[in-house]
């Protein structure tokens, strides 16, 4: 399918940009150009009752309460990491997919500040991310959500690492989250697919951002094979909670990202594969340019509230 006119209007604007490419930038610019970035293709942002910032066991988490729930109603819940390499992204430049979530699925949401690279390289991110996931089923009685109904996700970088917990609590013995929403996931650092050569450059994440990205992250190419860097080279991943893995045409991670939903399903897990061929990476967080980008949101949030409504059932 060829790519959709919104996203090659968006492409051909950035084309001629007199801006840098984010691998042209130290750390701290490039997070600037990206939070830039994301305000203007962003949707405006939803109504939610309630945002407010918590300190997870240290790990600084934007929690978001839906549209029209009660002050002391008993919800569902999503912590949710976001996109950027490991290397750029934060609360602000995902909070309307956030609310979007929210209120879309019915559910809190908890968004977490993990630390990035590269002033902390991996495995850093890992294990703020499984702090704050714990911090959640620890808690879950003050923050009013229901332990049971506790799913996470995560967009690229972040889906990664929303893989990377569930597998970490499958084996540690912990309990599992419900439901797994998985947005374009980096699955292995290898970068040996298909896709990574065909749309590697062109469609805004290529192979010099990605390089950038992996070596900030994981500096010694020794941690690429590592389960909690590349979730597509666990042992198993059998045992694993629901799944929706969603992905995009254009975008380099596409192979990995299908690699990762054949494979669960190999394995038994109950895991659905949603392509949206004629999109590129990041998309998601487009919906202010990209028609596209609410279509996927929508389809997030049905997937992740029929999710939460089987596992109360």
């Amino acid at each position: 399918m060829s790519l959709h006119p919104q996203a090659a209007a968006l492409l051909q604007k950035a084309a001629s940009s007199a801006l840098p490419t984010i691998d042209a930038v130290p750390a701290f610019v490039a997070r600037r150009l990206y939070r830039e970035r994301c305000t203007l293709v962003a949707p405006r942002p939803p109504d939610v009752s309630r945002v407010a910032l918590l300190l997870a066991d240290g790990v600084a988490v934007r929690s978001y309460r839906p549209a029209g729930c009660g002050s002391d109603e008993v919800l569902a819940a999503l912590v949710y990491f976001h996109g950027g390499g490991w290397t750029i992204g934060d609360l602000d430049t995902h909070d309307v997919l956030c609310r979007e979530l929210a209120n879309g699925a019915r559910c809190a949401v908890f968004s977490v500040e993990y630390r990035k690279a590269p002033e902390n390289p991996f495995p850093a991110a890992v294990q703020d991310c499984l702090a704050a996931t714990d911090f959640v089923f620890r808690n879950s009685r003050s923050l009013k959500v229901d332990a049971a109904r506790i799913a996470v996700g995560g967009d690229s970088a972040g889906g990664n690492l929303a893989a990377v917990v569930s597998i970490a609590r499958r084996d540690a013995g912990q309990p599992l989250p419900c439901f797994q929403l998985l947005i374009y996931p980096a699955t292995d650092q290898r970068g040996g697919q298909a896709s990574h050569a065909r749309n590697g450059e062109g469609y805004l994440l290529t192979r010099k951002v990605m390089d950038r990205f992996r070596e900030n992250y994981l500096p010694d190419p020794r941690q690429w094979s590592d389960w909690r860097a590349s979730p597509l080279l666990a042992k198993s991943l059998g045992g694993l909670p629901p799944a929706l893995v969603l992905t995009a045409g254009y975008d380099p991670l596409l192979d990995e990202g299908r690699e990762y939903a054949e494979r669960l399903q190999r394995e038994g897990v109950d895991a659905k594969y949603l392509e949206y061929p004629d999109m590129i990476h990041g998309f998601i967080v487009m919906g202010g340019v990209l028609d596209r980008a609410n279509e996927a949101v929508r389809s997030c949030c049905a997937a992740l509230r029929g999710a939460l409504q089987r596992a109360h059932a």
